[in-house]
């Protein structure tokens, strides 16, 4: 009952006028830097950040949080419709989504991601509302050894995830894990693989690898081909809706997500791209029909959106009640709690419970928003695939490049992504998915900093990661999902030999 109570004090703030305006800014402008290649929430706040200087605290959060989980949202729309991801963790929608484009069902693609997205962050939603004092206590309880463990279920589990073949994705991965480790690093401060160039002094942005592996190869592969059917210039709700069987799919995959992605969102090192990952292999273990993962279908649409915005909303437990961002971009929003004066911590719901429950409310208030004005859009979105290719691919090399450059403001980072554009191309060629090796890049350093992390504080015992509860848990998950995926492909190499 005080759970309601605190709750119905926080939406009588949130719905104040000023915030509702700000909230409406802060998801609009989220949805569409996430459609546009490159820019993403990070880059938003990061311009948008000044101004709450002179906002109240409340509208300040709420327009910030908006363009958080907006932005998450409008990544997925660019994947859908022109295999472009706007953000990492959309990259894996591109699998099944693009090719629900391909089929001519790009309007049921869309719909039920935005519901899939309200639904899972709903759920997120709510276990911030109930469970943040416990998960928070839980992610205390995480040790360098257990993320460890948690970065290696996911690079499996990307392996795990592709239609092809499986010694293919391993290799995909491990060459992400590479490129990862080009920079300085961050124990000796020694700079790796930079072949003493000062624009690798950072190391390889995931925008850059994400934009060359995924949107510019598909614009090579698409030159001089008819396009893949006519766009329909109006789209009515109808159109949009999905099949029974659609609902029916769909539904088992939205929970899991929901759940999955709240839990991973909880914990400071993983976030929504993880869970889109593992929700994606976590769908295609308990599906009766793994080959028909990356064909188009919707599970694999929706499953990993309901993941990635309920992550998306529990990101906000560490950042809130421990003080501990999980990302650069809750690193931001830390850092506006701090300019209006309000130190984060265990203290922050009772002290400051108003502005807590408030900026809760404000999420509901939010995805709902986001509902409501993407549905609309729907036909807006549809009609880019009416635009004529010899129009349309300039303009995505154009917003790729603009994006690219925005990161640095470094040319550099624009040439580069034009040669990871012949990368990703060989790959297509040699029927390699990226999403892998784009997994590879993400993990391969936290993975690095964590295991030398657990090495120190067990005095060079390497079974530490056996002994630790968690870790222990964790691989052995990790076994349980590598036995499986070898008895799986044995399964299906058999009926293939059956059906020759």
């Amino acid at each position: 009952m005080e759970i309601l109570a605190n709750l119905g004090s926080g939406f009588v703030q949130a719905l104040t006028l000023t915030n509702l305006f700000y909230c409406f800014i802060g998801v609009t402008v989220g949805t569409f830097v996430g459609v546009l290649p490159g820019i993403g929430s990070m880059i938003a706040i990061s311009l948008l950040l000044p101004m709450t200087f002179y906002l109240p605290a409340d509208a300040a959060l709420v327009m910030l949080a908006g363009i958080y989980y907006g932005g998450e949202y409008g990544g997925s729309i660019a994947s859908i419709m022109i295999n472009l991801p706007g953000s990492a963790s959309s990259a894996v929608t591109t699998l099944d989504g693009y090719q629900m484009t391909l089929k001519g069902r790009s309007a049921q693609a869309l719909f039920l991601t935005a519901i899939a997205s309200f639904i899972g962050g709903s759920i997120g939603i709510v276990i911030l509302a109930v469970f943040s004092p416990l998960l928070a206590d839980l992610s205390l309880r995480f040790g360098p050894a257990d993320y460890f463990s948690v970065m290696v279920l996911g690079l499996i589990a990307a392996t795990c995830i592709t239609q092809g073949s499986v010694v293919k994705s391993c290799g995909a991965v491990v060459v992400g894990v590479l490129l990862g480790t080009v920079g300085t690093d961050v124990n000796t401060g020694i700079q790796r693989f930079t072949f003493g160039s000062f624009d690798l002094y950072d190391g390889i942005s995931v925008v850059i690898i994400a934009m060359g592996l995924f949107g510019l190869p598909e614009i090579i592969a698409n030159i001089g081909q008819p396009r893949h059917g006519p766009a329909k210039t109006s789209v009515r709700l109808r159109d949009m809706r999905p099949t029974r069987e659609d609902v029916r799919q769909s539904a088992g995959p939205v929970a899991r997500g929901g759940l999955l992605g709240s839990l991973l969102g909880a914990l400071p090192a993983t976030g929504p791209t993880i869970a889109a990952f593992l929700a994606y292999a976590l769908e295609k273990r308990v599906s009766r029909h793994p080959e028909r993962f990356g064909t188009g279908i919707v599970e694999g649409v929706t499953g990993p959106e309901a993941a990635n915005n309920a992550a998306a909303q529990t990101a906000f437990i560490p950042t809130l009640t421990l003080g501990i961002p999980g990302s650069a971009t809750m690193a931001l929003i830390l850092g506006a709690l701090m300019i209006h004066g309000i130190p984060p911590g265990p203290r922050l719901m009772t002290e400051h419970a108003d502005l807590f429950w408030a900026l809760v409310a404000s999420f509901w208030i939010g995805n709902l928003l986001l509902l409501v004005l993407n549905i609309p859009l729907v036909g807006v979105w549809i009609k880019l695939l009416s635009i004529p290719y010899r129009f349309l691919f300039p303009a995505v090399v154009c917003l790729t490049c603009v994006g690219v450059y925005s990161l640095k403001l470094s040319s550099f980072d624009v040439f580069m992504v034009l040669g990871i554009c012949g990368l990703g191309y060989a790959m297509r060629l040699l029927q390699i998915d990226a999403a892998p090796l784009l997994m590879g890049l993400i993990l391969g350093p936290m993975m690095e900093e964590y295991f030398r992390r657990a090495v120190l504080l067990s005095m060079g015992d390497l079974t530490v990661f056996l002994t630790e509860p968690i870790s222990a848990g964790v691989i052995l998950t990790t076994v349980v999902l590598l036995i499986w995926s070898a008895t799986k492909g044995k399964q299906l190499a058999r009926k293939l030999e059956q059906g020759d």
